[in-house]
């Protein structure tokens, strides 16, 4: 026979860490909400959630080596290698080989990829601000501050 105790029993004291509770669950349900809004949006213009990523890194620096792009979205070569194909068939980036080293591939913006910049940044921040209605600028500071704390916790 299990003796009773006066402690509450250890699921109880768990709560927070089970679903539908666990800060670890409501992180992949926000983020599975943001990307089919964002993936919605996005469909007008034939593009994904990924497409913008590898628009972000280019905006922020043109040329870039393809192992960089994967080192900063943190993704597997073989994932991004395909989507970079689909981008170039559509006339958003093109490949060159590096002039100091040929094992080296390097993604620019073409002009359609460009021109992106202008359109999409917009869609991005109407979403984000959908998502935040109600959430005051410090609390969002807040939150960007506390994820990307939880984020380097865990590289």
């Amino acid at each position: 026979m299990i003796a009773q105790s006066d402690h509450p029993p250890a699921s109880e004291s768990w709560q927070q860490y089970l679903a539908p509770y666990s800060m670890g669950y409501r992180i992949k349900i926000l983020s599975q909400l943001l990307t089919r809004k964002f993936t919605e949006r996005l469909e007008p213009f034939g593009l994904t959630p990924f497409h913008w990523l590898v628009l972000c890194c280019l905006w922020q620096e043109d040329g870039l080596p393809t192992s960089s792009i994967g080192d900063k979205l943190q993704q597997v070569g073989g994932t991004l290698t395909g989507v970079l194909d689909r981008m170039e068939e559509r006339g958003l980036v093109r490949r060159e080989r590096d002039v100091h080293d040929r094992r080296i591939w390097r993604i620019w913006l073409t002009d359609a990829g460009k021109e992106l910049e202008r359109v999409l940044p917009p869609i991005a921040a109407e979403l984000c601000d959908e998502t935040m209605q109600g959430i005051t600028s410090a609390e969002r500071e807040m939150f960007s501050q506390l994820l990307n704390r939880a984020i380097a916790n865990l590289s």
